[in-house]
């Protein structure tokens, strides 16, 4: 088995506490970090828990650096988990993968996942396992399980053969050109899209232990105990791994105390990953993402990378965004914002489809209503967003 996380730097002290309660369970698993940043100074891989890292630029990603652009941290972090899944699955020593996230910890053996996979070939895991009866946990739990996915994808395995590979290459495909946060548009980076894989897959299982991923969203139904050999076990069964989801920003602990109040040994599990955080180097690494910034360190916007990521023709003449030797992205993007064109872009850009679609069901002609796209569209490929909204207005 070949397991593998996902992180930027800031994360290499969770990285180390999982691999680290993999290596326990298992010392024969190999355990691979996707790293998408700059390694902090005085990293020596031969002192680490980690048998291998595999960088973003080794990825069968085309103009990776282009793609990179357009993606947040979150984003480009899940983003690169479908195609670091297919790097690995074509290794000939390979042929089961796991992936867990790196706010996750291990407690007991995962055995039993490497015997499902013999008889499956993939296996996900949702969030809920037990319908809610109160209002405000339905809101919390099952409604945001609609919104971001029913299934967690903190964790997936697959063989690297049959159906277990063509579901890699599939999620791959999609999370390559839709690994977005865009709930209004139906995508919650790499999650949503597994909600179609049960469909998809006739080799897929659903895991209903208890003891995987548990986590605040459903510990309600799921209580912690432990025995005298210090074991813990959850609602009878042994805790395979818990996923320590909004530890860093506190919204973890605040879902916990609103829902696990009388579960005290949840509250001695939190507080012993905190100190093996620590441990580990917790608060002491440097969170500067080298993503997160042009050549010449300047942060980049938000808005930059969306209106980037949404122009063919600003990817085709600045194939590297992230450089400033002139003409450079940066210069054209200040440029933009002192001529006043940068706000009215990114406020229409995602209505615009939406807005050139109404107008072609609306024509009482249906031929006026295509061309008016047509044109509208060839405006939009040609010239940009800022041209199109000139021409409307005009019009």
């Amino acid at each position: 088995m070949l397991v593998y996380t996902s992180i930027t730097k800031s994360y290499l002290p969770k990285a180390r506490v999982l691999a680290k309660s993999v290596k326990r369970f298992h010392p024969d698993w190999k355990f691979v970090l996707l790293y998408s940043d700059n390694l902090p100074s005085g990293f020596k891989l031969e002192e680490e828990p980690l048998d291998e890292i595999l960088f973003l630029e080794q990825l069968d990603i085309t103009d990776w650096k282009a793609w990179a652009f357009g993606h947040s941290i979150v984003e480009l972090c899940t983003a690169v988990k479908g195609p670091a899944a297919e790097t690995l699955a074509q290794r000939s020593n390979v042929d089961k993968i796991m992936y867990l996230d790196p706010d996750i910890k291990v407690f007991n053996s995962l055995s039993s996942l490497n015997t499902l996979l013999d008889q499956y070939e993939i296996l996900l895991t949702p969030h809920l396992l037990d319908a809610e009866n109160e209002i405000s946990a339905i809101r919390d739990n099952e409604i945001s399980a609609l919104k971001h996915g029913i299934y967690n994808l903190g964790f997936f395995a697959a063989r690297t053969s049959g159906q277990g590979l063509d579901f890699i290459r599939w999620w791959a495909e999609r999370l390559k050109l839709f690994c977005h946060d865009d709930i209004p548009g139906g995508l919650f980076t790499d999650q949503r899209w597994c909600d179609l894989a049960p469909a998809f897959f006739s080799s897929l299982h659903i895991i209903r232990d208890r003891g995987y991923n548990v986590a605040t969203w459903n510990i309600s139904h799921r209580p912690l105990s432990k025995d005298e050999s210090g074991v813990f076990y959850v609602a009878g069964v042994p805790l395979r791994f818990y996923h320590f989801t909004g530890y860093d920003s506190g919204a973890g602990f605040g879902m916990l105390k609103r829902y696990a109040t009388n579960q005290r040994i949840a509250y001695e599990l939190w507080n012993e990953y905190g100190e093996s955080l620590v441990l580990e180097g917790q608060g002491s690494v440097n969170k500067d993402w080298i993503y997160g910034q042009y050549e010449n360190g300047e942060p980049i916007p938000a808005k930059a990378r969306y209106l980037y990521r949404v122009r063919e023709d600003l990817q085709k003449t600045f194939p590297n965004p992230y450089e400033i030797v002139e003409p450079s992205y940066n210069s054209w993007w200040k440029a933009e914002i002192a001529h006043g064109n940068i706000s009215d872009t990114i406020e229409l850009l995602p209505k615009s489809r939406t807005i050139l679609k109404s107008i072609a069901k609306g024509m009482s002609s249906p031929s006026y209503g295509f061309q008016l796209v047509k044109s509208a569209w060839d405006t939009f490929k040609r010239e940009g967003i800022v041209e199109l909204i000139r021409k409307l207005r005009n019009y």
